[in-house]
């Protein structure tokens, strides 16, 4: 048995020795934070360590500081524990190691990944032309979406943002309600629009965004406007009134986007379905697979119904770069794709779900 090999069977057992303990132990770790630096710090060494070893030292001294996040028992945040299948996968695309912003220079990454978008937009009635992008989590896709969002409204008012950038730009407005997730606003800054773009509107006592008041504050704005809702508050789970948000919306001449990292999964379910009624009608949405879908971290999606302004934001070109128009390749899309995207894409793409129709709300996301 090679030295690799023995590594790596090593590596399984230590992984499979941790899983199989998520019924017995704390789901809180119970080392501290100073515990754990004693315990995992010092001083760089000065000699080569054998690989066996370093994973040893890690499993042992890691493990009091490890959460059961994927056990059945951690209710914290809105995680999902990682499927069997998407664990392995997980595994398998790390030892393949692929370069994967290229379609050139990973030929089943590109198509691994037009099947997975393909199949998402299927499973949650999303737009069959839309365009997607797989990326780090919820507050990238929503860069990327907004990005998408930023380039097609000024584009509008006759400014091409990739060109000139946002100096002496019209001036974009952003409206989203009073209980949007501070993503949303992270994302403005990054995007150079700022906080001062926001404009606020009142939600009600379950952190709905109200259209009523989503009107009014289009009626007194004039220029670029982008509209961020929202399906699925991460407080108390409710969804905005998606319908009535995307008629006014569409009469104002916004931009609609959804933020569906908690609910979008809902369109899966015929039970559940109602609550996103009407996401169909909007611009972009982002969301992510590490939770319902129960994909191993990270892994975001951002959808848009504008490829073209969504290629145009987040393309890039150089000589270097040859081999191009071979495939899709995922750098038009999200930017900066990589080998750990299709770790979590390899998770996604597993046969199975033609029969999601009749899947309940606990298992729909499994695709199993």
């Amino acid at each position: 048995m090679s030295d690799e090999r023995e590594l790596l069977r090593r590596t399984a057992e230590l992984a499979a020795d941790f899983l199989e303990t998520m019924d017995e132990r704390p789901v809180w770790p119970p080392a501290s934070m100073d515990e754990l630096h004693r315990i995992l710090g010092g001083s760089m060494p000065d000699e080569p360590t054998h690989p066996a070893r370093v994973i040893e030292a890690l499993a042992r001294d890691a493990e009091p500081g490890i959460t059961a996040i994927p056990g059945g028992r951690y209710f914290g945040f809105v995680t999902g524990g990682t499927v069997p299948a998407a664990l392995a996968a997980d595994w398998l695309t790390s030892a393949w190691d692929q370069n994967a912003f290229l379609a050139v220079s990973s030929p089943a990454a590109a198509v691994i990944e037009e099947v997975a978008g393909d199949w998402l937009k299927e499973l949650l009635g999303f737009p069959a032309p839309a365009s997607f992008a797989f990326v780090t989590g919820c507050q990238m896709a929503h860069v990327t979406c907004l990005a998408a969002a930023r380039h097609a409204v000024l584009e509008r008012a006759g400014w091409d943002v990739a060109r000139d950038g946002l100096w002496s730009a019209p001036p974009i407005r952003v409206v989203a309600g009073a209980m949007r997730h501070v993503t949303i606003d992270r994302a403005l800054r990054l995007l150079g629009l700022g906080s001062s773009s926001m404009v606020e509107v009142a939600a009600d006592e379950h952190g709905r965004m109200q259209a009523d008041a989503l009107a009014e504050a289009l009626a007194a704005l004039k220029g670029p406007v982008i509209v961020c809702a929202q399906a699925g508050e991460v407080n108390t789970g409710s969804f905005d009134p998606l319908p009535e948000i995307a008629d006014v919306a569409q009469a104002a001449g916004a931009w609609l986007h959804i933020d569906c990292a908690f609910g979008i999964w809902a369109a899966a379910s015929p039970a559940l379905r109602h609550l996103v009624a009407g996401h169909e009608r909007a611009d972009s949405w982002a969301f992510d697979a590490h939770k319902w879908l129960n994909v191993p971290y990270d892994c975001g999606v951002a959808m848009c119904a504008h490829p073209v302004q969504h290629r145009a934001a987040m393309t890039m070109h150089a000589d270097y770069l040859t081999g191009k128009e071979t495939g899709r390749d995922g750098s038009d899309w999200d930017g900066a794709i990589s080998s750990a995207d299709l770790n979590t894409l390899a998770g996604i793409t597993r046969r199975g779900f033609t029969g999601h129709e009749h899947l309940d709300a606990v298992n729909l996301i499994q695709l199993q």
